[in-house]
């Protein structure tokens, strides 16, 4: 008794219905509606809502945040975050949101490095990146769950090559100390 009202309080918060193997059922709805409009925003005004005069580039609030050291970068990932979490209420799978996770840590971790990072965080647009994921999850689940797969296979294959890059230049650089006398 107890697990149904709590499997019930967690189906009541999501706003889209899925079934229990995962799958979307009802996707339509206006609350849906009107959060995606309004994730939507709030992408625009983080990644593009400002144009650079005698450009066609446009670049957000995250990018002019980010310009603030470390502080502006942490403010940049929480708002960022807002996103996902609501992408999480929405009922995207996990697959979609470690995707979306990525684009906001990698414009997170990359937004530390001075200059270079606010102009990758004005190029990257993660915010916007995430909500075009979202809408292509809602659009077509399968294929993005699919895609997340692939996606989730190359980032471990991606990390566990770092690892075996950086235990071969320490072994190399050890070797090289305990050369030097």
């Amino acid at each position: 008794m107890q697990r149904r009202k709590s499997q019930r309080r967690k189906e009541s918060r999501r706003i889209i219905s899925v079934d229990p193997a995962g799958r979307v059922e009802s996707v339509e709805t206006e609350d849906a509606r009107a959060t995606r409009e309004r994730l939507r925003s709030l992408a625009w005004l983080l990644d593009s809502s400002i144009p650079i005069p005698g450009t066609r580039l446009t670049v957000g609030l995250d990018a002019l945040i980010g310009l603030f050291p470390v502080l502006g970068d942490l403010i940049g990932v929480l708002l960022s975050s807002y996103i996902l979490s609501e992408a999480a209420r929405l009922g995207a799978p996990k697959v979609v949101l470690w995707r979306m996770a990525f684009n906001v840590g990698l414009e997170g971790v990359v937004g530390i490095i001075p200059f270079a990072g606010d102009v990758f965080d004005a190029a990257w647009k993660a915010n916007q990146r995430n909500v075009r994921l979202l809408d292509a999850w809602l659009e077509r689940p399968e294929k993005e769950e699919r895609s997340g797969r692939l996606f989730g296979a190359l980032l471990i294959l991606g990390v566990a090559a770092f690892l075996v890059l950086l235990g071969t230049l320490g072994f190399l650089l050890v070797r090289w100390l305990f050369g030097l006398f």
